[in-house]
């Protein structure tokens, strides 16, 4: 059985997007309840070495709606800088990334798979084949940076639980 590109990558997407929202929504929550400084909330990092929770919506961004525009721009780069540590930008951030993703044609993935994409950061470079490019690069970094936006929240002892991470998963019928 052949499956679509768009059906793996496109799909993944769809399942971990709203969970991603959803991560925010507990973390807003959590601040209300606590009295816990959004601000602190939005800075903290599993390891000194990491990004903090903030910058972790950014890249779910990235390496979702962000590798799609890669594929068909056939060039990816890292967003160096901060990120604003505020839930507002959170959640535009992902809803913006969910937008995009809702309005990805079935059948483009497939049709761009064999397309070159070029992955630059300074100096260093790797050229993919667009589908190699997300499975192998873009689609792990995504489950990446929502793994670890939820590792965040676990560590700062917010209640999230394995389906605030997995969300609706595509079951039979």
């Amino acid at each position: 059985m052949a499956v679509s590109l768009h059906t793996v990558v496109v799909g993944a997407y769809k399942q971990f997007l709203p969970q991603a929202a959803r991560l925010i929504d507990k973390a807003e929550a959590y601040c209300n309840e606590t009295g816990t400084k959004p601000d602190d909330l939005a800075k903290t990092c599993l390891a000194p070495d990491m990004w903090p929770f903030s910058k972790q919506f950014q890249q779910i961004a990235h390496h979702s709606m962000g590798a799609i525009e890669a594929v068909r721009a056939g060039s990816f780069s890292p967003q160096p800088g901060e990120f604003p540590h505020e839930f507002a930008a959170m959640h535009k951030e992902i809803a913006d990334a969910q937008a995009a993703i809702d309005a990805i044609r079935p059948d483009e993935l497939d049709s761009l798979a064999n397309n070159e994409v070029l992955f630059k950061v300074g100096k260093f470079e790797m050229l993919f084949d667009a589908s190699e490019f997300l499975l192998s690069f873009s689609l792990p970094n995504f489950y990446f940076h929502v793994t670890t936006a939820y590792n965040i929240l676990r560590m700062s002892g917010i209640q999230v639980g394995k389906t605030d991470y997995l969300g609706k998963m595509r079951t039979k019928g």
